[in-house]
């Protein structure tokens, strides 16, 4: 499996770089209703260093793996450590990419979780959830009022 073929558009990521890849609580809303759902999401080098000091987090548990577990020939696998109902993040090749390439430049960071290790001890919490399709509804009354002298030369 030459780089090349397994990422185009990064020739410098290939199958054996390490990344660490999270299952994710996040929720989805339909209507009123809020159902949460399992993700995996790459997770960079300097958000598990934040992770590993304890802040809250909707990270179940963390693996160290290789690229080359989750992108085969032709598409995305999900290895059998993940359970089969977690979707992948959006975005989740460029995603994975862009993580890989935090840990070549901080190969410490990859004595967190070693490659084929299980890190479930992370703060979890989904008292702040995260809706993965919330729209941003911006209004008038967003905007900041200022004072009717702002922009007068007095």
């Amino acid at each position: 499996m030459t780089s090349a073929t397994l990422f185009p558009n990064a020739p410098d990521v290939s199958a054996t770089d390490y990344c660490v890849f999270g299952l994710a609580t996040c929720f989805v809303r339909d209507g009123g209703e809020v159902s949460a759902v399992d993700v995996i999401e790459p997770i960079p080098s300097s958000a598990l260093e934040a992770l590993m000091k304890g802040i809250p987090t909707s990270y179940q548990w963390a693996y160290g793996k290789n690229l080359g577990d989750f992108f085969g020939t032709d598409e995305i696998t999900i290895p059998g450590e993940f359970p089969s109902s977690a979707k992948l993040c959006e975005n989740f090749a460029e995603r994975a990419v862009a993580a890989s390439r935090t840990y070549k430049r901080r190969p410490e960071a990859q004595a967190l979780i070693p490659v084929g290790m299980k890190k479930e001890d992370f703060n979890y919490s989904t008292e702040k959830k995260r809706v993965l399709n919330a729209e941003n509804m911006v209004s008038a009354e967003d905007n900041v009022k200022q004072h009717a002298y702002t922009h007068q030369v007095l």
